[in-house]
């Protein structure tokens, strides 16, 4: 692979102008699909093979035209100190907002407070429940716009009003957060490499990277169903992966040049070797990334493969693009050492000899390997601690910040109508194979009644051929809370004897049920996702490294390091430590989809780390180097690269913990702190402790293996006999000249 590379780069290189036209051609035609590509809402969601999921398809066939799965607003009114919402003005201002809510374009239904029972028993608080034709993501914004208007005109009357409900729910925005993760990307990129050009060349090649991406995912979404959230996750990573790699490569490039090797050599040699290991950690973030379709929830499946598919091109522009830009910038590029007159440059060229951080620091770990490699398995071990009481679930508006509107609703209903109100339990009962529908009504009713729990249990409402209704019932704790789940389950036992004695089947659904489902459904699929992702990646570092100590040390670290991030997320989004810090409001179970978007995410990050360090100290051991040398080699011309990388990532994620959306602010947090964990204390600390202390039996691998499995000569052996070669090709050119 690595001749076949530097072939790729000497050609890219060379043939720059046909290169770079290929991939403007390309930016250009994604971008023109994307321009012309009719506008797409939002994914639709769905979870096959949960019974909330099956309930809300029973629902949307019995039950034709009710938008089971459609959006929801909850506008709430308190009246003023010392009157009642039941006084003829406030009553008045009432039903105006309703009459005005009932003309939207995309409401199906407007409950009245006076006629369905919407007034708490002290008066003081009244709610108007407003259904939509189509879900929450993919309302209109002139209905959230019309929305907001009739609850403003409420309130000019004196009442306070405030909106719940998923009506508000709109798609994160993150360009904020990606414009300060680029800021800081590009100084610490100008740090790195010496040079506001070097600097430049992963930025503009990342982003050339990330438009091309997120143009095909625009142009492809409303045929594929992709949806507008589809392209956030892409972004994210490909602008993280992108930059990394192209860092990766250019680096090396600067390295090559500081040996004294000729530009078009230099640029064939980076590609050779960084631009294998670019190869194989795009591999592991793709895995990972597409992996995530072992959930089966399909819009997570779609943003998965598109970010891998970003991904992929985010590879490809880093072995093909990169040179050619290389080849644009000619010598404004210098050697590894060198700095810009603007930076600095033309200092005294001794400096360059002495010892870099890294090289001193890898000295340092290799000297005490085992003192380092306690301190760094205890010191994740303390901060993993917290996450055994790791609890699960999806953030509703009683999660929100109590600025937001929905967070005031939920906390004004829960007021006038008790916590359990905020997340209604639907429960459906199919009668169809039953002798007596209403009889089985009566029954569910019933049995739902004598359970623990509840504070009221509405009277069925069956459909118009009368073999199917819905129950709503209302528990007495609030939806996130352990004793709603446990009704949950409880219900769903009650529905099994049911179906034992009459036939008829009780599934329960609605908002609660269904995170709770969620929930359980990616916690179940957590361990198969880590068996599926960690197993293909450990096969493939086998290939890589040619051993089994040095992958399974990688894949035990980062293991480590992901259980530490979320003691990290427990501690101070579930315990509340730091809260005030981290502007976390309220703390409460952790978002079901955080353990499985962090894996795989880091996952695939961690690995980029790992096999750009570890080739290099792998390269230097091949090489002919003893293996403590040779730690201290690949730190040498590595460890500032990774450094810089982690950095960059570390900034790019904590953009997000300063957002107003808890979710984004989870996320954020979590990604942050375990790319740091990672990144600082296993791939820079753990790793080179456990190569120090194996020496060269980490390097074993068993005969048989060795000859089964492919060279893919990652560390760019081959290129020493190929260059060899091409040196020799010179030097007779040279002669005939003569």
């Amino acid at each position: 692979m690595a001749t076949f590379l530097y072939r790729l780069g000497r050609f890219s290189f060379r043939k720059r102008h046909v290169v770079a036209l290929f991939w403007v051609a390309l930016l250009a035609l994604a971008g023109a699909g994307a321009a012309g590509a009719p506008a797409a809402g939002n994914s639709s969601f769905s979870i096959p093979g949960t019974e909330a999921q099956k309930a809300f398809d029973l629902l949307d066939e019995r039950f034709p035209g009710a938008s089971a799965d459609g959006a929801t607003a909850r506008v709430v009114f308190k009246a003023p100190d010392g009157q009642k919402m039941t006084d003829p003005g406030n009553k008045a201002a009432v039903q105006d907002t309703v009459d005005e809510l009932s003309g939207g374009a995309e409401v199906t239904q407007v409950t009245d407070p006076y006629q369905g029972g919407g007034v708490s028993q002290d008066g003081t608080v009244a709610y108007a429940s407003v259904t939509y034709e189509v879900p929450g993501m993919e309302l209109e914004e002139s209905s959230r716009e019309a929305l907001k208007a009739a609850a403003e005109d409420a309130r000019d009357s004196g009442l306070t009003v405030e909106i719940g409900g998923d009506a508000l729910q709109a798609v994160p925005e993150t360009g904020s957060a990606e414009i300060i993760g680029i800021g800081v990307a590009a100084v610490v990129l100008v740090v790195t490499l010496g040079s506001l050009l070097a600097a430049g060349l992963p930025l503009l090649t990342a982003i050339v990277g990330v438009g091309i991406g997120v143009a095909t995912i625009t142009a492809l979404a409303s045929t594929l169903d992709l949806g507008s959230t589809t392209s956030i996750l892409a972004s994210m990573i490909g602008l993280a992966v992108g930059i990394d790699y192209a860092l990766f490569v250019v680096s090396r490039y600067r390295a090559e040049l500081a040996e004294g090797r000729e530009r078009e050599e230099a640029a064939g040699r980076a590609v050779g070797t960084a631009g294998s290991a670019v190869v194989f950690a795009g591999l592991t973030v793709v895995i990972a990334l597409v992996g995530l379709s072992v959930v089966n929830i399909p819009m997570l499946t779609k943003m998965g493969i598109a970010a891998a598919g970003t991904v992929a091109v985010a590879v490809l522009i880093a072995l093909t693009l990169i040179p050619a830009v290389l080849g644009y910038a000619g010598r404004r590029v210098r050697p590894a050492g060198e700095k810009s007159k603007l930076l600095g440059g033309g200092r005294a060229k001794d400096k360059a000899d002495k010892p870099n951080m890294g090289t001193r620091w890898a000295s340092f770990v290799v000297r005490r390997p085992l003192a380092v490699l306690l301190l760094g398995v205890v010191g994740l071990g303390a901060a993993a601690v917290p996450a055994g009481s790791l609890e699960l679930g999806l953030p509703d508006d009683g999660s929100q910040p109590t600025s937001t509107t929905q967070r005031r609703a939920y906390d004004l209903l829960s007021e006038g109508f008790g916590p359990g109100f905020n997340g209604p339990l639907v429960v459906v009962v199919d009668a169809q194979g039953s002798d007596d529908p209403q009889a089985v009504f009566q029954q569910a009713g019933d049995e739902i009644k004598a359970l623990g729990n509840v504070v009221n249990v509405a009277p069925a409402a069956p459909n118009k051929a009368g073999d199917t209704a819905t129950i709503a019932v209302i528990p007495d704790a609030k939806p996130s809370s352990a004793a709603t789940e446990d009704l949950v389950h409880d219900i769903r036992a009650a529905g099994a004897d049911i179906k034992d004695g009459t036939g008829a089947e009780v599934l329960v659904t609605g908002a609660t049920a269904m995170n709770i489902d969620v929930s359980q459904k990616l916690n179940d699929a957590l361990v198969p996702y880590l068996v599926l992702v960690v197993g293909l990646a450990f096969l493939l570092l086998i290939v890589v490294f040619r051993s089994i100590l040095v992958p399974l040390k990688a894949a035990l670290g980062f293991l480590l390091s992901v259980l530490a991030a979320l003691g990290a997320v427990v501690a101070v989004y579930q315990w509340g430590w730091l809260s005030g810090l981290m502007g976390v409001e309220e703390t409460g179970p952790i978002m079901s989809m955080m353990p499985i978007f962090m894996v795989g995410v880091v996952f695939g990050l961690a690995m980029d780390y790992e096999v750009f360090l570890v080739t290099r100290i792998r390269e230097a051991h091949v090489h002919g180097e003893k293996p403590a040398q040779a730690v201290v080699t690949g730190f040498r011309y590595s460890a500032r690269v990774v450094t810089a990388a982690a950095v960059i990532m570390i900034a790019v994620f904590s953009g997000f913990i300063g957002s107003s959306d808890s979710m984004v602010k989870m996320i954020g947090f979590g990604l942050a702190i375990a790319v740091l964990f990672d990144a600082f204390v296993v791939r820079m600390a753990i790793v080179p402790a456990v190569l120090a202390l194996l020496g060269a039996k980490a390097w074993w691998l068993p005969k048989w293996m060795d000859r089964a499995l492919p060279n893919v000569d990652v560390e760019g052996e081959s290129l020493a006999a190929h260059a060899g070669a091409a040196d020799k090709d010179d030097e007779d050119k040279e002669l005939v000249r003569a």
